[in-house]
């Protein structure tokens, strides 16, 4: 499995979330079969049917998350200048001004593993983080969209 990136915030989070569905998630399914099987004849048994699939999904989901944390590469800091950094990486929080706006965007470049587009964090994989990682607040870029190539001016590089 490829390496995963991970701001520090992030990798607590999955770590969190491996914990919860090994300590309570596991165990509330385990429940849920064992009432389904007292419940008699397992063939046409959709409550049964249904702690399977959940079963499976943990599990599945467990298996994922141990993964992406064993192969996970946390993003070090040590670049830091008073918040300030020298060029976009992951990690890194961005403001982009698309050409002729006022207002800047904010986005932070996260591993693939982290992207939540609606939340503001980006895939350092995706059109935009592909495009702003190695450069510098004040460069403008290119960016290639469904609609055609957009020019954006990076504003801000820093860390939070």
């Amino acid at each position: 499995m490829p390496t995963s990136y991970l701001t520090k915030d992030g990798f607590i989070k999955l770590q969190r979330e491996l914990d919860e569905l090994r300590s309570v998630k596991r165990q509330e399914v385990a429940e849920r079969l064992r009432e389904a099987m007292e419940d008699g004849e397992l063939i046409e048994n959709a409550e049964f049917e249904s702690a399977k699939n959940e079963q499976s999904f943990v599990e599945g989901r467990i298996g994922e998350l141990k993964q992406l944390l064993a192969n996970a590469h946390i993003i070090d800091y040590d670049d830091e200048e008073n918040g300030k950094c020298k060029y976009a990486q992951v990690g890194s929080t961005i403001f982009l001004r698309e050409d002729g706006e006022k207002n800047s965007d904010k986005y932070i470049i996260v591993g693939a593993a982290e992207a939540d587009p609606r939340s503001g964090l980006i895939s350092n994989e995706s059109p935009i983080g592909k495009a702003v990682l190695g450069h510098k607040a004040g460069e403008e870029i290119e960016i290639e969209t469904p609609a055609g190539k957009l020019k954006f001016k990076i504003t801000t590089v820093r860390y939070e």
